[in-house]
Parts: C-alpha cells; sequence; structure tokens
C-alpha cells in the first residue's frame, strides 16, 4: 500500500517536486536572459559633479549594450552613504546598482566608524570605469611657486599659513592632499567645500591657495591661466596635461611611489548571480573600448580602467587598506 501510485504519501512528495521544478525553472530564465526591465544607477553625489558626468558619459552606451534603459537614480548626501545603504539592502537582480568611487567604497569605511552596511561585504564589485587623475593646483597670487620642490620648501617655512581646499571632508581631493601631507610632514588648513565648483572657485579667487582637485574640473581655469599645475597625483603622466610631470617623479623626499588617484565603477548588492555580474562587466568592458568613450574620457585627464570582477575586487580591497592607512595616519575621522 505504501508504494501504490496512489498513495497520498506519494502524491505529496510528487506535488512538492513539481512545485519546485516551477519555482527553479523561472529563476534560471530570469538569469539567462537578464535584463527584461531597465536597470538603475544609484548616485549618491549630486547632478552636474564629476562623478555624474562619467556616469551620464557611459549611460546611453551601456543601454545599447544591454538593450535596455538604463536609469541614474539621484541618492546624494553623506559623501556617497545614502545610496550606498540604498544599494546595499536592494533586491540582489541586477536591476539596482551602485555608481562608486574610491571614497564610497573604500576611505569611507575608515572616515566613518558606524556605516550600516560593509564597503566590502555587502557588494559585489562588478566593473570599473576609469581612473580620475587630481593634479596639485595652486594660485600663483597666493602662492608664487613653479615647481612642486618651491611649493613644499614655501609652506614648510610657513606652518600653518596656506589654507588648502577640498570638496568636502573624506572626499578624494581632501584625502589625497592629507596623504600628501602626511607623506612630506607638511603643516596646511584644510577648508572643505561642498562640492567641485565651489572648490575651485576658491583658488580662482584666491580664498585658498590649492586644491588637489580632477584634471578635468580645473583644465578650463588652467587653458585661462588662471591657476598653476604642479604634478599629477597618478603613477603615470596625463596626456591631457602631458607638460605636467607626476608628483612621484619630483625628486622631493617623501614623494617616490605617490599614487593618489581615484576610481569609479559599478557595484552590485551583494547575492547577485555571477552570470549577471558577468554579463554587466562584459557590457561595461564594451562600452570603455568604445573609441569615442576611450578618447572623451582621455581628453579630460582621466584613465579607462578595464579589470574582471576578481580583478576589481581586489583593487577595492587593496584600496580600502590604504585609505585605512592615511586616515590613521592623518587622524582624520568624520564621526
Amino acid at each position: 500500500m505504501a508504494n501504490s501510485p496512489s498513495s497520498p504519501l506519494r502524491f505529496v512528495r510528487r506535488a512538492l517536486l513539481l512545485a519546485a521544478a516551477s519555482l527553479a525553472v523561472p529563476a534560471a530564465f530570469a538569469q539567462h536572459d537578464w535584463p527584461q526591465q531597465p536597470v538603475t544607477l544609484i548616485m549618491g553625489f549630486p547632478a552636474g559633479s564629476g562623478v555624474d558626468v562619467v556616469a551620464r558619459a557611459i549611460q546611453e552606451p551601456l543601454a545599447r549594450q544591454l538593450g535596455r534603459p538604463v536609469i541614474i537614480d539621484y541618492k546624494s548626501g553623506a559623501a556617497g552613504n545614502i545610496a550606498s545603504e540604498y544599494v546595499a539592502h536592494a533586491r540582489p537582480d541586477g536591476y539596482t546598482l551602485s555608481f562608486g568611487t574610491a571614497a564610497t567604497h573604500g576611505s569611507n569605511a575608515a572616515l566613518y566608524k558606524k556605516l550600516p552596511f560593509d564597503v566590502e561585504a555587502d557588494f559585489i564589485p562588478v566593473a570599473p570605469v576609469l581612473d580620475v587623475s587630481n593634479v596639485l593646483t595652486v594660485n600663483p597670487d597666493v602662492i608664487n611657486v613653479k615647481t612642486l620642490k618651491e611649493f613644499v620648501e614655501l609652506v614648510k617655512a610657513n606652518p600653518g599659513k596656506y589654507n588648502y581646499a577640498s570638496t568636502g571632508n573624506g572626499a578624494g581631493t581632501h584625502m589625497a592632499f592629507a596623504e600628501f601631507n602626511s607623506r612630506l610632514g607638511l603643516n596646511m588648513v584644510h577648508v572643505p567645500y561642498k562640492g567641485g565648483p565651489e572648490a575651485i572657485t576658491s583658488v580662482v579667487r584666491g580664498e585658498t591657495c590649492c586644491i588637489m582637485n580632477q584634471v578635468q574640473t580645473v583644465l578650463p581655469h588652467y587653458k585661462a591661466g588662471k591657476v598653476r599645475l604642479l604634478g599629477v597625483t597618478t603613477a603615470t603622466a596625463v596626456p591631457a596635461v602631458k607638460e605636467v610631470p607626476t608628483i612621484a617623479s619630483s625628486g622631493v623626499p617623501g614623494t617616490k611611489g605617490f599614487d593618489s588617484s581615484i576610481w569609479f565603477g559599478i557595484f552590485a548588492p551583494k547575492g547577485t548571480d555571477p552570470q549577471i555580474v558577468d554579463k554587466l562587466n562584459a557590457a561595461v568592458k564594451a562600452v570603455l573600448e568604445t573609441p569615442e568613450v576611450r578618447e572623451r574620457f582621455e581628453s579630460q585627464g582621466n584613465t579607462v580602467r578595464i579589470e574582471t570582477p576578481a580583478q576589481f575586487k581586489k583593487t577595492v580591497h587593496d584600496n580600502r587598506v590604504k585609505w585605512a592607512e592615511v586616515a590613521k595616519a592623518a587622524n582624520i575621522s568624520i564621526d
């Protein structure tokens, strides 16, 4: 009787198996055919910011690669932490992603002690987009120097006299200068602003002497002769300002190996299917290999960065460790 086809137990078991199969098939189908709806990039910075400009540059090309619209949704504030928290708790289906930076998924972990998420454990690094080159930019009317060596000598001779601007506490512009000052033993006053336009304007007006800001942000002022560029923060020269040496090549003690560039990239919530992550990574790679996209970024002083998800994961981890060390050495904390 127990083995009879009409046994109630046999019927229940068969029903359970059919139910499980019916659930598994749509899941596999959804992964295979992803995306079936628009993909949203959650942006933690205001419209028009440097991060937003980069995201918008890949928005349409990425949509063409995916065959679905790509939407940018702004949840700015708290140095990108509001957006990161939103994505960390989003459904891991590949439709809600974070457009993050070396700050949101790196230095913020060292600066904010009570984040409601883990910048590594709660995200899957999908793909980097580019490395952003910063450049030490000075107002010659405030600090009349022509080389990095002269800048360091003058600042050391006048501890506490010169103010440097940043785009906000803990921002990449702040951390780059903090690392520079810590390495060289400089005593300068940090003046944080609400964003890039305000910060570079303070330098042009002479309210602050200098800033380490994105090449693309300072280029118009540089070409207009309003500021002077003393050194790029990347390990190699930047084609957009090829006449400006790297800080690392200056020969000034403490600058050897200096590389304080920051990256932008795309992250998914933990638990996102690896097939979706790989498909996203391939789509981003295809966009970055497009000549017009690459040329646009390079003309602005940026460098396209192409990595697999595994390589990007290592980049994110190494970045987090580095900025934790910089924050500790410079005694920087937001909360």
